[in-house]
């Protein structure tokens, strides 16, 4: 068949013979192997509007030729939609960049690889062209590698992060979107997800042929545009759609949990022959309908291929994260999974008689019925009439949130394809450690551990809750014999960036460190040392102790009467003269619900001497201020243990942005004794002051406090500084970003600081009336108990 070019082309030479009519007629027939005549038709009428736009013939020539690979992609269904986009673009930007735009087509093509994904792609480009013009072209220069790492969320908010923080620098954005800044290449990183869909797509299908020898089809989804949470797993339209992304899962990898979750829905579609009525159903019955259907059908699948029932159960038994095992499950989830286990592992034994009695009765009647998925409704309800009586239901958010991430929402078992409750996601977080820890018993560690010097390379390591001795006991521990410093999980906080008025996410990593300790009779010693002050110390105690129900007189308003004041208001009466109205005793109970969190700038300047040089004689005996920070906190310390608040004492330091280092030396909750002032008394000085990053941390032990008021009291003898910033008004900015943000937290901030030239800054970072300077230093172990009670009495 001959096709008139002209009639569609503008700007192109279409003489038979031309090397113009030979990529038109090559490329037509490639397009005509795979789209049918309306397709070809939107394709002859996209290449004509295109050549509408007058942006060169190199646009036109790229259309036509990259076309077809795209319909063959995603579809011809898409080619107006691609065709609509490169013509609001064309008013926004140059020829060029829309020209760059359509080269990249079949590469966002293959890694998006779906359709609707595809579109929501082209909104994202049309929103760059008026948010970051100068950005594009680099963006679409960069787009191989972009593509490769981060899904369209990611995309998108790596995108509009960039167009945000350089929205007047246009410089700037070319570098940003050209990934040749370091904020740049941080916030590629920031968004990058664990296996991407389209990297499996091929392998997965293989998978589920090989199972079930027949074809599924699978669609990527994308649902995590401004957050890092994306869709479940849902099967609609007979098609399987999977996230564009996982992350791997407490130590199972990103692969695993794609066919785990593939395996699960490809179940679900070959043995759930009818669907379920939900007539008169509450989402919380069908929650646990749907708990016994997938254990149907994953009971039916690992009939076919027992293998399954390894792949499904390791979701389960895996060892959760230290981020999850601080998170209390509500009683009625911790059920269902739990009852879950059961329903999957046939020799499981709960604690719970009712979970026991549900799994061996709904075993029992899968070896009858397994092939009637009515069978699960009439399970579920059972369960449900039964497990209401001993715990109440959550929420539905509550129940939606499964922890598990390769079983589906379910929307496929029911006979109605709308469903409002099932629309939520699953937030997938990123594994932050490689290695597994598991805590474990003195008696355990020493009957069962392979080797007691675990290395960075070991796969599980065990932690002991105490100190572990060998056997032939000299006193020593493994650990202080062998052991490395004890250090926790990375900390990630975000850094104020005041050139361009944005955070910087996850800039700075704080790591929580132990020091050494010391005889914690040197905290003793102290009181002996500073007794006079200690006396007056005794009295600020005696004041501040809490001091129960107290009565207050002459209020107009009350809960008693005065009568000594009514009698004199009557008298006045009868003298006809006007009364004092405040007749009434108004009851407070005084109650100090405090939480104060002492932290200490432990860098390098702290091992200063006060009041002589280097080299005098007096020099080695002299006192640092780090000993009067020591012996002023242990002042205070005694005061506040003495009073009652819950207190902790931390300290930091810093050696970059990467290793801001975090020491607990108390608690809360923790007693003021002999461990704790053993800490305390070891405690050193080294490296530099991040203080924005340590103040963040310190906020977060806070607001772990159910404490009506909470105070950091910072004791600092410098101002804000680190040796990868030399910059000094970023990391001050930075430090009055940080406590602004713990006052919108309910986190009282305080400085105490023994820099003479505090004035300059001191002001503007903590504010009026929130510090206090110390200007001979010699008197700090005087002056901080004096402060606290200033601030908390």
């Amino acid at each position: 068949m001959t096709i008139d070019f002209s009639a569609y082309v503008t700007g192109l030479n279409t003489e038979p013979g031309h090397e113009h009519r030979q990529a038109l007629e090559s490329s037509y027939h490639e397009a005509a192997r795979v789209m049918s005549p309306q397709g070809l038709d939107h394709y002859l009428t996209g290449m004509k509007a295109m050549g509408t736009l007058n942006k060169g013939e190199d646009l036109i020539l790229t259309y036509v030729q990259e076309m077809p690979g795209v319909a063959k992609e995603l579809g011809e269904d898409v080619i107006p939609d691609i065709v609509s986009a490169l013509m609001k673009l064309a008013s926004h930007t140059s020829g060029t960049v829309v020209t760059l735009m359509m080269t990249n087509m079949p590469l966002a093509a293959t890694r998006l690889g779906d359709a609707d994904v595809m579109r929501s792609y082209l909104k994202l480009l049309h929103q760059l062209a008026g948010k970051a013009p100068r950005g594009l072209r680099p963006m679409m220069e960069n787009m191989d590698e972009l593509l490769s790492k981060l899904t369209l969320g990611g995309l998108r908010r790596w995108a509009l992060w960039g167009a945000q923080a350089h929205q007047r620098d246009l410089d700037g954005q070319m570098a940003y979107f050209g990934l040749k800044t370091e904020s740049s290449r941080a916030v590629l990183q920031k968004e990058r997800r664990g296996t991407l869909f389209v990297d499996n797509q091929r392998k997965l299908n293989f998978y589920l042929r090989a199972l079930w020898a027949r074809a599924f089809f699978m669609r990527p989804t994308s649902g995590d545009y401004e957050t890092r949470q994306g869709l479940k797993p849902f099967i609609e339209d007979f098609q399987i759609h999977l996230p564009d992304a996982f992350d791997p899962f407490r130590g199972i990898s990103g692969l695993e949990v794609y066919r785990a979750s593939a395996a699960h829905c490809a179940a679900h579609m070959v043995y759930t022959r009818q669907p379920l009525s939900a007539e008169q159903l509450s989402p919380a019955q069908m929650k646990l309908i749907e708990l016994f259907e997938d254990a149907r059908v994953e009971h039916l699948a690992i009939r076919d291929f027992p293998g399954l029932r390894k792949l499904w159960l390791g979701f389960f038994t895996a060892p959760m994260t230290p981020d999850e095992e601080f998170v209390e499950l509500h009683p009625m989830m911790d059920r269902m999974i739990r009852l879950a286990i059961a329903l999957l592992d046939p020799h499981y034994r709960d604690e719970e008689p009712l979970i026991n009695d549900t799994a061996s009765d709904f075993r029992r009647q899968l070896e009858v019925r397994a092939d009637d998925n009515q069978l699960s409704w009439d399970a579920g309800i059972t369960f449900y009439n039964k497990v209401i009586q001993q715990v109440a239901l959550p929420n539905l958010r509550v129940m939606e949130s499964w922890p598990i991430p390769y079983r589906d929402d379910n929307r496929y078992l029911w006979a109605f394809t709308e469903n409002m409750f099932l629309e939520s996601g699953l937030d997938y977080l990123p594994e932050h450690k490689q290695q597994i820890r598991k805590y474990v018993s003195a008696v355990e560690m020493a009957n069962e551990v392979d080797c007691e010097l675990a290395g960075d390379d070991a796969q599980e390591v065990w932690i002991c809750a105490t100190e572990f001795f060998p056997y032939e006991d000299e006193g020593i521990s493994y650990n202080r014999m062998w052991g490395k410093e004890p250090v926790s999980a990375p900390y990630h906080y975000q850094e104020w960036d005041y050139h361009v008025q944005l955070f910087r996410p996850d800039w700075a990593t704080v790591i929580e460190r132990r020091q050494g300790k010391d005889d914690p009779e040197r905290m003793d010693e102290i009181l002996t040392k500073y007794k006079p002050i200690a006396s007056r110390i005794r009295r600020l105690i005696d004041a501040l102790q809490p001091q129960g129900i107290v009565r207050r007189r002459g209020y107009e308003e009350g809960e008693e009467l005065d009568l000594n004041a009514a009698v004199r208001a009557m008298i006045d009466i009868r003298r006809g003269i006007m009364p004092d109205p405040r007749i009434n005793i108004r009851i407070d109970r005084h109650i100090r619900d405090l939480s104060i969190l002492v932290l200490m700038d432990l860098s390098e300047s702290t091992n200063e001497k006060i009041g002589v040089q280097e080299g005098e004689p007096e020099y080695d005996t002299a006192p640092s201020i780090l000993d009067l920070t020591r012996e002023s906190t242990g002042l205070l310390a005694w005061a506040i243990d003495a009073i009652g608040d819950n207190f902790a004492v931390h300290g930091f330091a810093s050696d970059g942005r990467h290793d801001v280092q975090y020491y607990r030396f108390k608690d809360f909750g923790q007693p003021y004794d002999d461990e704790a002032k053993s800490r305390m008394a070891g405690m050193q000085g080294g490296l530099s002051t991040r203080m924005g990053a340590a103040l963040r941390h310190a906020g977060w032990h806070l607001t772990q406090q159910a404490a009506q008021k909470r105070l950091v009291l910072l004791i600092t003898d410098g101002e804000p500084a680190d040796i990868d910033e030399r910059d000094p008004q970023y990391l001050r900015h930075d430090t009055k970003k940080a406590v602004e943000d713990l006052a919108r937290q309910g986190v009282y901030t305080y400085c105490l600081t023994l820099d003479p030239n505090a004035d300059r800054y001191v002001a503007r970072i903590f504010g009026e009336n929130n510090y206090s300077i110390v200007d001979h230093l010699e008197r700090l172990p005087e002056r901080l108990p004096a402060v606290f009670a200033a601030i908390t009495g």
